[in-house]
């Protein structure tokens, strides 16, 4: 599924329900981390991060939300980076789009809580996954390896373990963000 594709996430979301019964919790977790200087990268690849990393985010939260304000409960996580708190070189764009989930979730938040909906940010740091090879700068991405690979990123099991911590806590309960980096990992 293509999580730009509005229709497309309302399709499968229709599908997934019509087999396991309401959404109960979403995990935003598409994105692409496109990495360049902002005076030689393509706007296309501008275009890539917003489209994914906002617009796809707006889509799943659009989609499940009015259900979840129905039935008075629900999880949202939206999975931003530790680039959503602070920038990074050759990182402009993908940190912009990281700002916007950041203050997007805080803002749904307050809409939302009254509600009985709860909004988590989850922000890791450096994670072993193909991320990096969405990046077209070959010496970026070079650069980029040899800092993840000096940190003992963290994996996707231990990203997976902290969405899990804040849904399975009790539903008065918003754990509205946890951020979470390798130990060695020291920005």
């Amino acid at each position: 599924m293509d999580v730009t594709d509005a229709t497309a996430v309302a399709v499968a979301i229709a599908e997934a329900e019509s087999v396991y019964g309401p959404v109960d919790a979403i995990v935003n977790n598409a994105g692409v981390m496109l990495l360049g200087e902002v005076a030689h990268q393509p706007t296309e690849e501008w275009d890539r991060m917003l489209d994914v990393n906002v617009r796809g985010l707006l889509n799943g939260v659009g989609t499940v939300l009015p259900g979840m304000i129905r039935r008075r409960r629900g999880t949202i996580v939206n999975v931003s980076s530790v680039a959503g708190r602070k920038g990074y070189p050759n990182h402009t764009v993908y940190v912009g789009t990281k700002f916007a989930v950041h203050a997007m979730s805080e803002n749904l938040r307050a809409e939302v809580a009254r509600h009985g909906v709860r909004v988590t940010t989850i922000a890791p740091g450096v994670v072993e996954t193909e991320l990096l090879s969405h990046t077209t700068d070959e010496v970026i991405k070079s650069d980029y390896q040899a800092y993840k690979e000096s940190t003992d990123a963290l994996s996707a099991e231990d990203v997976a373990a902290a969405i899990q911590y804040a849904y399975e806590a009790p539903q008065r309960v918003c754990i509205r963000e946890i951020v979470l980096a390798a130990t060695a990992q020291d920005a």
